[in-house]
């Protein structure tokens, strides 16, 4: 029998993942490629849904190794490139934004607290600080999830262009309004810090 463990199981998930995308990810089709039997899998995995978690942890490790903010950095600058690299690393996998969304951060937990702790320190009321972090998490998850289902679609059709807008309505890049709504994002945060948090 062949032996396997528990980071083997979660590369050749996300190798699976990048190649059939997140619907036709399925416990048989890995044990398969594992040359393992099916049941197997579980004692590493109780159900598909503890496995999407790991595989959705694993795949965020290129943001969760980027450096913490320090005292002293500038918090705009942090607050965008923290949002810059989450969508990076999104990016990274096939339906990485689908894979990510509705996962719990238990894993990143101290990391998400030192990060707000550094906007407090920073000037911005706690509560803001949390929102913010939720606010901008959302909203780089969600503008993903529409990049991807356009890469999706137009890989079907083979169109380089899957929106049939009228003339008249100005084509943005995804890249370009993920940027124009983080600026929008920052610059709200920033009027919340100034006015101390005030309604």
């Amino acid at each position: 029998m062949t032996k396997i463990s528990r980071e083997a199981v979660i590369t050749e998930a996300l190798d699976l993942l990048d190649e059939v995308g997140l619907d036709a990810v399925s416990t048989r089709r890995l044990a398969k490629r594992l040359g393992v039997e099916q049941p197997s899998l579980y004692w590493y995995f109780r159900t598909k849904k503890d496995l999407l978690a790991a595989m959705a942890q694993a795949a965020m490790a290129p943001h969760a190794a980027e450096p913490l903010p320090a005292p002293g950095d500038d918090w705009r600058t942090w607050f965008l490139e923290n949002a810059r690299s989450v969508r990076r690393t999104l990016l990274m996998r096939r339906d990485g934004a689908r894979l990510h969304a509705g996962s719990a951060p238990t894993s990143d937990l101290d990391r998400i607290r030192r990060k707000v702790s550094f906007l407090v320190a920073s000037g911005v009321p706690e509560h803001d600080a949390q929102m913010a972090m939720l606010a901008v998490g959302r909203f780089t998850v969600g503008s993903v999830l529409e990049e991807q289902a356009d890469q999706a679609e137009q890989a079907d059709t083979g169109s380089g262009d899957s929106m049939d807008l009228p003339d008249d309505v100005p084509r943005i890049d995804h890249e370009s309004a993920f940027e124009a709504g983080l600026a929008l994002l920052v610059d709200g945060l920033a009027l919340r810090r100034d006015a101390g948090g005030r309604d």
